[in-house]
């Protein structure tokens, strides 16, 4: 396969995307949970007929309870979003959602956060994702010191950040849509997903990459940089594509028939699974010739 041989297609595809994600993060934002803003969730389920959204609302007004978000949630199951409450609050809350229905209740799940712990894993959140990122470069340009010609070592490091960037920025992109349109939040759980992401999608990259350290020695200097690359891609994208392929198979079937808390974070991991394999394969290898044939030119 002639991978090289359409690498500004490739990269022009990506470019698109990258670029569609970013418009998307930047105009529509992220619906942030409340894990970054503070609050609480309650997810309950109905064992009678569910009750109305504005039946719940009323409920939750007669107590005091204002600007409460209610999203029906699978059959019978209603999610509700709504300031940090007290242990006592809560107590009245549940009291007053039974009166709205005929049938009894369960409780699934309360999550209560405050704002200060909220604002604080935010930006712990944003540390953790540029420490990882930083990790990678250094151990990129570590693992690879010994390869000089004809792309020097930095820049394999650098040419992953590039895929990282891609591999984190799409499934971003798709959620900011999600959650304008479907009220989908991120929370700790999609933090979590983008550093499995970026583990994930750095190993393939560095499997493709040691191929082309182990055939440019054996090498010699003998062929193309171009064509060494595109052998090299061609001897490893069997493994990545099973790898990745059994990956997303146990990503899907959990968010298929796993719980609801985990629904979000198997859909994120799925987005970073075929993204990350794709950039391994068709953006990092690519942009390494596409960088060393601009060196060439301008030596020239």
């Amino acid at each position: 396969m002639n991978i090289i041989g359409h690498k500004y297609i490739f990269l022009s595809a990506s470019a698109i995307l990258v670029l569609a994600s970013f418009v998307l993060i930047a105009v529509l934002g992220l619906k942030l949970g409340i894990d970054f803003t503070g609050g609480s969730l309650l997810e309950i389920e109905f064992m009678g007929l569910r009750p109305e959204v504005s039946s719940i609302q009323k409920a939750l007004s007669d107590i005091k309870f204002e600007n409460i978000q209610v999203q029906p949630s699978g059959g019978n199951g209603m999610i509700l979003r709504f300031r940090d409450v007290s242990e006592n609050e809560h107590v009245l809350i549940i009291t007053a959602l039974k009166q709205t229905s005929e049938g009894e209740i369960i409780e699934k799940r309360f999550d209560s956060i405050g704002p200060t712990i909220g604002s604080e894993l935010k930006q712990r959140s944003i540390v953790a994702l540029l420490l990882a990122i930083a990790g990678i470069v250094l151990y990129i340009a570590w693992a690879f010191r010994q390869v000089s010609k004809p792309v020097s070592s930095w820049k394999y490091g650098v040419v992953a950040v590039v895929a990282l960037v891609h591999d984190v920025t799409i499934p971003t992109g798709v959620f900011a849509l999600l959650g304008r349109v479907w009220g989908i939040e991120v929370d700790t759980l999609f933090i979590t997903a983008l550093l499995t992401i970026l583990g994930f999608s750095v190993h393939d990259t560095i499997v493709v990459f040691d191929r082309i350290r182990e055939n440019l020695r054996l090498d010699k200097g003998g062929g193309s940089f171009g064509a060494i690359v595109n052998r090299s891609m061609n001897e490893t994208i069997a493994r990545s594509v099973n790898t990745s392929l059994t990956v997303f198979i146990v990503v899907a079937s959990i968010f298929i028939f796993g719980a609801s808390t985990t629904k979000w974070f198997s859909f994120a991991l799925g987005l970073g699974v075929l993204f990350g394999t794709y950039s391994s394969i068709f953006v990092a290898s690519p942009l390494l010739v596409v960088w060393h044939e601009l060196q060439k030119t301008r030596g020239n």
